[in-house]
């Protein structure tokens, strides 16, 4: 290289230290210029760079030498472009050879919860619970279909004509779903529900006004007493952050055995054993599902079972489970009430071939699940711990529930903020008994819906 260039090289080098990019600039569509200077240094850069051995380097350091061969080859070719463009082009060289393209930054905005890809040039994001359009957006289909591929594979999945929808999940245990045509009319569509770098504690949750320091307390004793809990909730209502944190509160010494369809619970014991479902090969065979696992758990002398979510069949070897001996389990459930959460297990429990009379169901599932926690995402977007009840038996035919504790709304303020708090009911369990028996210290005043507004928490 000419001492011209290797000047003119080190001036570049000086200026992007000195000058970071935007979010704006970072996610903003390429020009034609930028887009065409681009794919020129892009196709010369894979002529020198041997990405055979970009896994065997730390990322820090694979990045580094990629930026600098990237603004050394932009300084060869006198590229007629200004400091902002000549950044912003080695920026998505960048995240093209080590990252998702166009997605990295969204990824590296903790403020996002989720990613919608609606075809290759619509990105949506959800930030405090509202979706905002983005600038971002990918070249053509082509190379959103080879993100998604590049997504997929790196955890043994595929995604092809013949098998068009996916469940896959990223290096920090975000979970991704990915269609494609022919199922996908409009193009490939990519989901992304993000999950944070720092995982939420309950004092996050109570700082945030999702619950309050008595129902948090309660919720501590209900593992900490090895009840069998449900967590129900709808789409982005926080089952498996509330499942998290629930999780934290079993012992260290405890064996645990995860299941789940796409690996996202981030428990943080050790000992901790990981199972996670395999979908079918090209020649359709090799499939292991939830039930499998479930069935195969038993056999691995687990103290705790927690089942992601329960989707099928699989919820009869769960309540089975339940009612021999495994006590302490956990999992979530789709369903808008506590109520519905059972009738969806019944339902579910019907998936799996095996019939049973109505009332011998619901005696097995009354016997089965102690407590069923209600989280929900109000229409402010905030997500809300709403209710916690305890199953009490059988009355007829009907399941009995009583509950401990409910959110009492009280309207709207200016902004359009539910207005409410989650207050006890004034009902004692009938598990304080066995809280007791525990050695669980939880003072029974913690029932009554006036003793937090008398300071006592």
């Amino acid at each position: 290289m000419s001492q011209v260039l290797k000047s003119r090289f080190n001036d570049i080098q000086a200026e992007s230290v000195k000058t970071p990019i935007d979010e704006a600039d970072r996610t903003r569509p390429l020009s034609a210029q930028e887009a065409d200077w681009k794919q020129r240094i892009n196709e010369r850069l894979l002529t020198v760079l041997d990405l055979s051995l970009i896994g065997t380097v730390a990322s820090d350091k694979a990045r580094k030498e990629i930026r600098e061969i990237a603004e050394r080859l932009l300084a060869e070719e006198s590229a007629p472009l200004s400091r902002k463009q000549r950044q912003l082009i080695v920026a998505r060289i960048e995240d093209e050879v080590m990252g998702l393209g166009p997605l990295e930054p969204l990824l590296a905005d903790n403020t996002i919860s989720d990613i919608l890809v609606n075809g290759f040039d619509t990105i949506y994001i959800e930030r405090r619970g509202k979706l905002e359009l983005t600038n971002a957006r990918f070249t053509d289909h082509a190379h959103l279909l080879n993100t998604i591929d590049r997504i997929v594979s790196a955890v043994g999945r595929r995604i092809d004509e013949s098998s068009p929808m996916v469940d896959a999940r990223l290096a920090d245990g975000s979970r991704v779903n990915a269609v494609i045509p022919p199922l996908a009319i409009d193009g490939a569509m990519l989901s992304i529900r993000r999950f944070g770098v720092d995982l939420l504690t309950m004092d996050d949750l109570i700082e945030f006004g999702s619950v309050t320091k008595e129902s948090a307390q309660v919720l501590h004793a209900i593992v900490k007493a090895r009840l069998n809990v449900v967590v129900s909730g709808g789409t982005g209502s926080g089952k498996t952050t509330m499942l998290n944190i629930l999780s934290s509160y079993i012992p260290e010494d405890e064996r645990i055995v995860t299941i789940e369809d796409s690996a996202e619970l981030q428990l943080r014991q050790r000992h901790v054993v990981r199972l996670e479902t395999r979908p079918p090969n090209i020649e359709s065979k090799g499939e292991v599902t939830s039930r499998d696992l479930v069935r195969n758990s038993l056999r691995m002398r687990p103290e705790r079972i927690i089942i992601g979510e329960v989707r099928g069949g699989e919820a009869l070897d769960m309540l089975q489970a339940m009612n021999t001996g495994h006590d302490g389990s956990l999992t979530t459930v789709h369903a808008n009430t506590p109520r519905d959460s059972l009738g969806r297990i019944e339902n579910m429990v019907s998936m799996s071939g095996v019939s049973f009379p109505t009332v011998a169901l619901r005696s097995q599932i009354s016997s089965a699940i102690d407590v069923v926690i209600q989280v929900a995402r109000l229409e402010d977007g905030k997500r809300k711990l709403v209710s916690i009840q305890e199953i009490n038996g059988m009355e007829g035919d009907i399941i009995t529930m009583s509950e401990l504790f409910a959110f009492q709304r009280e309207g709207l303020d200016e902004e359009n903020n539910v207005l409410g708090k989650l207050r006890a009911t004034g009902i004692v369990p009938a598990f304080h008994k066995n809280l007791v028996h525990r050695g669980i210290v939880l003072p029974i005043e913690v029932y009554d819906p006036d003793w937090a507004e008398t300071g006592n928490i």
